[in-house]
């Protein structure tokens, strides 16, 4: 049985102008082991398509072509891919090397598709580059070698896999006459040696020194005849092919390995290391935005939320009422403007709602709300415009007026905390300076600017008179009382504001005397512990008629805006991703294009069509990787620069970062660059191999 049998087989080309070219008409031939045969005609006549066809990188034919008895019209893709890399070795006139690899890479390269043990591979490889005379040119590039050095690298490359066949491909078209013998005769040694060694040529040297000469004219074989001036030399005990002594021992198909597949990205993404570092700087950049934008929202919530907490009790349930909608996004604000008082029907409801809750969800909190317990509160938020609540204070000899933005009844859950200055008011004391009675107040930190003076300290003790033109329950209150400043409150969310804090016993005696009920319009419950709180407040979280405190209405209508913001940069951060996702599927489309031939050397070896996806998806993973990894690292510097800038302006930064971003920005990193790089991956994949040897 011949080693390689051609029977009737037609090969046509399709024209543009819809015509058919006939390629290879009725070839019949067949070739044996130790064969060194010249396949010789002009230009067009169909010796390179018989070429492509035995090599397997064509199978669009008509007829048999058998190697070793097996037909390969029967061959699957993946058994095709496995035929070139175990049985065929192809040289070419181009050398076709890959320019960003070492020699001795070039030449491993082969048996990395099959994923051998890299000591295996590099043994193996060094000892044919010796042999060949390149030990020393293991870690040169190809550019650093002669045309002679170059074809001797491309035949070690292809005796790497141990193959039965080697196809040249005009082996010496491109050296000088010394240089083309050297290789002439290292292809008769490799014949010599019982390989089958097909060279196609037009040159009558190179025929001449073959063992059988093949004349293919307008694509039919016009001649085949033996050399008789042909003489095998014996065998020399170097041989340059080494047969792997396990060759006939039946082993599990291997194929590119991921590691491999990494070794491989890295080199092609250093040799065009400009190129990838500006296309990750571009997420880089992406990166760090969504990174900081998220920072920023977070940690302006948090900083609100903070707030809120500080001015509340752990031990102390607010209670107003939600009058407008829950999808009202002014909602918060209305229930400011216009705080709405509860009934005493409205009352006994409230607390027989909290306490069906406390029973019913929660068996095992042994505490009941009691009515009589219940603390009271009020609030108004006044008309500036309308003067319907203001201080009157002496300033040196004038009388100044101030208007207050917000009346509000003294929260049982300030304490000392709560104070810039002085001491929490109780209702009346004594003017010591008159002996008069008068009421007790507390105001914000912007008192001191209203008056005049250089510190909210000198505030304290003065004497100011409280106006109070409002309509209460229907009826028009108009109260007018001297009141001693006896302390200043600090909270920061109000503090540009006028706040006037009263107790609430105390206003509610000079309503009455306006002949005015004062109806509460929040509702305080001092409970047993910090978990009775929670389980009250998760009731008023759940229902749509009441929420929490001021503070924790002003919080929760700055944390929705807060979060409406993040969102917004969340977008504006998602669509910078997708940009950067573009640029990656550009910058690799582009690159397919560039490694056309390279990725038909690739497939000349044996690369199956996931070998070439599986080598340019670990170039797109990483510089995803690269990429997620410098974004957090710049991220986390900018941050800090930040951190130390507001510090120092502000006295807060409204930065809060959170491990999971950085997971997050490493995560869609790595999945953006993946997707981009999926259709040029899919597309180099496909390319056919023996369009892409041809391309420049």
């Amino acid at each position: 049985m011949k080693e390689l049998e051609i029977n009737h087989v037609y090969k046509d080309y399709n024209l543009s102008n819809k015509t058919k070219f006939n390629a290879l008409n009725d070839i019949c031939v067949s070739f044996d082991k130790g064969e060194l045969v010249s396949i010789i005609g002009e230009s067009g006549s169909g010796k390179s398509t018989l070429m492509n066809l035995i090599g397997g990188l064509d199978s669009d034919y008509s007829g048999e072509i058998k190697i070793g008895g097996i037909d390969l019209k029967t061959f699957k893709e993946k058994q095709l891919d496995d035929y070139r890399k175990k049985k065929i070795g192809f040289v070419f006139q181009s050398f076709n090397l890959i320019p960003h690899l070492s020699i001795l890479d070039n030449v491993t390269i082969a048996l990395t598709l099959s994923d051998v043990k890299e000591s295996v591979k590099l043994e193996k490889a060094k000892a044919i580059l010796k042999k060949l005379g390149l030990e020393n040119q293991l870690k040169k590039k190809p550019t650093q070698l002669s045309g002679g050095q170059k074809q001797r690298v491309a035949i070690a490359r292809a005796l790497m896999n141990d193959p039965d066949i080697i196809l040249a491909d005009e082996p010496t078209g491109s050296l000088d006459s010394q240089t083309t013998l050297q290789i002439l005769n290292i292809m008769k040694e490799i014949a010599d040696e019982g390989k089958l060694v097909i060279m196609v040529t037009h040159s009558e040297k190179v025929a001449s020194i073959s063992s059988r000469i093949v004349e293919i004219a307008d694509g039919k074989i016009v001649d085949d005849r033996q050399n008789e001036n042909y003489k095998k030399d014996n065998l020399k005990q170097d041989k340059l092919v080494t047969t792997d002594s396990n060759a006939n021992v039946k082993k599990k198909e291997k194929h590119l390995s991921f590691i491999s597949a990494l070794r491989l990205s890295l080199h092609n993404m250093w040799a065009s290391r400009t190129k990838n570092f500006l296309m990750a700087l571009g997420v880089t950049i992406s990166l760090i935005s969504m990174i900081l934008m998220l920072a920023f929202g977070s940690g302006l919530t948090s900083y609100i939320d903070s707030l809120a907490s500080s001015y509340s009790s752990p031990t102390i349930v607010t209670i107003n009422k939600k009058t407008s909608s829950a999808d009202n996004p002014m909602g918060a604000i209305m229930d400011l403007i216009s705080p709405q008082s509860f009934t005493d029907e409205e009352i006994d409801e409230v607390v027989n709602q909290i306490n069906t809750y406390l029973s019913q969800q929660h068996s095992e909190i042994d505490y009941t709300v009691n009515k009589e317990q219940l603390g009271k509160g009020y609030s108004i938020m006044t008309s500036a415009s309308a003067g319907n609540a203001n201080i009157e204070f002496q300033l040196g000899e004038d009388t100044k007026k101030s208007d207050i933005f917000y009346l509000y009844s003294t929260p049982p859950y300030y304490g000392e905390e709560q104070l810039l200055a002085g001491k929490l008011s109780k209702g009346e004391s004594l003017d010591e300076e008159t002996g008069e009675t008068v009421g007790e107040v507390m105001l914000s930190s912007k008192i001191a600017t209203e008056m005049g003076l250089e510190s909210i300290e000198e505030a304290l003790g003065k004497i100011v008179t409280v106006n109070v033109n409002y309509s209460i329950n229907d009826v028009l209150v108009n109260i007018q009382q001297k009141c001693k400043i006896t302390g200043i409150v600090n909270v920061n969310m109000f503090k540009d504001s006028l706040i006037l804090y009263i107790d609430y016993d105390y206003l509610e005696s000079l309503v009455n005397e306006q002949g005015a009920t004062l109806s509460p319009t929040a509702l305080y419950i001092n409970t047993d512990n910090e978990n009775t709180t929670n389980i009250i407040n998760n009731f008023l979280s759940t229902t749509d008629n009441y929420t929490g405190s001021v503070e924790n209405q002003m919080a929760n209508m700055f944390s929705e805006m807060m979060s409406t913001f993040s969102v917004a940069l969340a977008i504006i951060a998602g669509i910078s991703l997708i940009v950067a996702m573009i640029m990656i599927l550009v910058v690799l489309y582009m690159s397919v294009s560039e490694r056309t031939r390279e990725i038909g050397v690739l497939k000349s070896i044996g690369a199956r069509k996931h070998d070439i996806k599986k080598i340019f998806t670990t170039e797109s993973f990483l510089i995803g990787l690269f990429s997620g990894f410098v974004g957090i690292v710049f991220s986390a510097v900018v941050g800090g620069i930040l951190i130390l800038l507001f510090n120092s302006l502000l006295g807060f930064a409204p930065l809060s970062f959170r491990w999971y971003y950085f997971a997050l920005a490493l995560l869609l990193s790595v999945i953006i660059s993946i997707l981009a790089g999926l259709y040029p991956a899919s597309k180099a994949a496909k390319l056919d191999p023996v369009e892409s040897l041809r391309h420049e």
